[in-house]
């Protein structure tokens, strides 16, 4: 049943983006608001809907929707009052069906826009998300439809809109939460979330990742803890965790620079059943204007940190900005420098591993994502790199490694790995774990495109490996911080386990065998070899007499 419903979910939004072809907006920057945000409107009617009736006496044969239009004004403002937390309340002309019978209305376009205003600002305490300037950003835009550039078509869109709204009900499914939605989360940005090639805070994680991220990050059943990511994109990392430790046991706090990202972040929570965390989801530049500050100065500390933070990005407007000495308790390691070339080159994915580290509480625990190459820099080719990984080992916060498949992020090429930082048990902690999962998984289709899948059993392999934290031989080693400290500190897997050559015991006989089979196959070639060299001097010799 599961997957009939999840089918016809995927219809709908498929149903959207053929709305917005209709219109001209295929593939248009402006696409992906519109998507969305119909589909959040949607959502949010039908959970209100059902909540708002739960519990009413209503007729056989009488729908919903026309059991609250009976009501009198009074009566439905005062059934609202009785709502839980998280649901967003809309007024009867609010509702799609009562949008869906005024199709006809002159300027109905203008009526459409403006349900969607009035909706947003009457639930701004809740579904409103800030800037670091503390601006409000409204759940919808104020003029959706202004985004269909003939004026004459605008209407006809909203049309179209409402029409496919009407159509389908989340009513069974608004409380599936993440097993449920993720899925269908993942199908809806498919199009509007990607690495673009490296840009800041346009990075998607997969689901598998984020998995193995919060399963070896948590364990038990933590109770109100917070959980952070400095870096949050389309939000795959918190949700994964919220999903590990409970959504009614966890606070999601969260800063991304991206107002895209913030937008795609919003409805990942609200499908979530986490609403009540927008009031802590930031839009801003997390390393300039960190949203989150300790009343004692300084930043805010979190029992749980995941982040995928961008890996290289020109960011010398604002270098030196994070390079003073008022910075130094965050950026303890230094900021990179400029480069004369290829300003693009910069490291800012070292800024935000120590902006985690700054922000984890003294029993804080975190991962990170981060290029391979970061596993090895030498003093001599990344001081700051360096410094990172020596303080991370002489004080036993790093808890292991993960270094992942390559292309196992579709988009990018660049091999990753998964820092754990665990400040919690460093003083008993003798060595981290250093794991090679470069060979797990295969290569898939995924919605057209070759991807590196890990499958559950790869993952479940590598989170069992982690937290026995032991050596297991082709995949896991665990060399102390002495060791570590010897080696330069790194963190590569390679470094540490033993090169072992495989030999076949073979006869004489079928030794000089194979010498003979060899043989015989190189004279063939460079007999193959001779001719072709042969034939290619004729077609020379042709050429210079024509």
């Amino acid at each position: 049943m599961d997957d009939i419903i999840a089918e016809r979910t995927r219809g709908l939004i498929d149903d959207l983006k053929t709305v917005c072809r209709d219109f001209g907006m295929g593939n248009d920057t402006g696409e992906y608001k519109v998507i969305t945000q119909a589909f959040q409107y949607k959502f949010l009617h039908d959970k209100f809907i059902k909540e708002i009736t739960a519990g009413l006496s209503i007729a056989e044969g009488t729908s919903k929707y026309n059991a609250l239009m009976a009501m009198d004004d009074a009566e439905y403002e005062q059934q609202m009052k009785y709502l839980p937390a998280g649901v967003a309340k809309f007024h009867k002309t609010q509702l799609i069906p009562t949008l869906h019978n005024r199709q006809n209305v002159a300027g109905f376009d203008a009526l459409f826009d403006q349900t969607l205003n009035d909706i947003a600002a009457q639930n701004s305490k809740i579904f409103a998300v800030r800037t670091s300037s503390e601006e409000t950003v409204q759940m919808f835009d104020e003029h959706l439809s202004h985004l269909v550039v003939n004026t004459a078509e605008r209407a006809g869109f909203c049309r179209a809109l409402i029409s496919k709204l009407s159509q389908f009900s989340f009513d069974d499914i608004v409380d599936r939460g993440y097993d449920f939605f993720s899925g269908i989360y993942e199908y809806l940005i498919k199009d509007y979330n990607s690495d673009s090639g490296g840009k800041y805070a346009e990075y998607f994680t997969p689901h598998s990742v984020g998995r193995v991220m919060a399963e070896i990050l948590v364990d038990g059943e933590p109770k109100s803890v917070t959980c952070y990511d400095p870096s949050a994109g389309s939000g795959t990392l918190l949700m994964c965790l919220a999903d590990r430790i409970g959504s009614k046991r966890c606070t999601i706090y969260s800063q991304d620079i991206s107002q895209k990202s913030s937008g795609l972040l919003r409805l990942n929570l609200v499908l979530n059943n986490l609403a009540k965390s927008l009031k802590t989801v930031v839009q801003g530049n997390t390393l300039t204007a960190p949203a989150f500050s300790a009343p004692t100065g300084g930043l805010m500390q979190f029992d749980y940190i995941v982040s995928n933070p961008p890996f290289n990005l020109d960011f010398s407007g604002f270098r030196d900005d994070l390079d003073i000495p008022e910075r130094k308790p965050i950026y303890f390691a230094g900021v990179p420098t400029i480069p004369a070339s290829k300003k693009s080159s910069m490291s800012i994915y070292l800024c935000f591993i120590q902006h985690v580290v700054a922000s984890l509480k003294p029993k804080g625990k975190a991962a990170i994502v981060v290029p391979s190459g970061f596993l090895t820099l030498t003093p001599k080719s990344d001081k700051v790199a360096y410094a990172i990984r020596e303080k991370l080992v002489k004080n036993k916060w790093i808890r292991g490694v993960v270094s992942m498949p390559s292309n196992i992020f579709g988009k990018t090429g660049t091999n990753v790995s998964v820092l754990f930082i665990d400040k919690e048990g460093a003083d008993t902690r003798k060595g981290a774990i250093l794991i090679d999962a470069s060979k797990l998984g295969e290569d898939k289709q995924v919605e057209g495109k070759k991807r590196h899948v890990l499958s559950d059993a790869d993952e479940q392999l590598i989170i069992d490996a982690f937290k026995k934290h032991e050596t297991v031989e082709g995949l896991a080693e665990v060399p102390d911080y002495e060791t570590m400290e010897e080696k330069w500190y790194s963190f590569s897997y390679g470094m540490y386990s033993d090169v072992k050559i495989e030999y076949e015991p073979i006869t004489e006989a079928d030794f000089q065998q194979r010498m003979t089979d060899f043989s015989a196959k190189f004279a063939a070639m460079m007999a193959k070899g001779a001719r072709l060299d042969a034939e290619i001097q004729t077609q020379m010799n042709k050429l210079r007499h024509e």
